[in-house]
């Protein structure tokens, strides 16, 4: 696992069956333009989709080689843009000059609407 990765124990009160969980910065958050549901990036190298009034997750991007920095949606929330570099979250000495950036274009639709109550 990478250093910058903290591992947090579940112990207060909780059987031992509790595995550690991995925990991840979180670089941006944007707001869908009609729909008022969320994108998360992170340090993990994912994206997820969220609706924030029914406290749920509607879908995570796979897992990429680095970092996701910054996301956006177009004004009409038909595409999400998002791109991958290093985040220098571990400092000047992990910086890999040989480690390429991406900026991925993506169409969404149906899976940033709410979920039905």
């Amino acid at each position: 696992k990478q250093w910058y990765q903290r591992r947090v124990a579940i112990t207060a009160g909780v059987s031992d069956h509790h595995k550690p969980q991995d925990i991840y910065a979180v670089n941006g958050i944007k707001f869908h333009p009609i729909h008022g549901t969320l994108a998360t990036i992170g340090s993990d190298g994912k994206f997820s989709f969220w609706d924030k009034d029914a406290r749920t997750k509607l879908k995570t991007g796979e897992q990429l080689d680095n970092t996701i920095t910054c996301c956006d949606f177009n004004h009409t929330g038909t595409f999400f843009a998002y791109a991958s570099s290093y985040d220098w979250s571990k400092g000047h000495e992990f910086y890999n000059p040989q480690q390429k950036n991406y900026i991925f274009v993506r169409q969404v639709k149906d899976e940033l609407k709410p979920r039905k109550k």
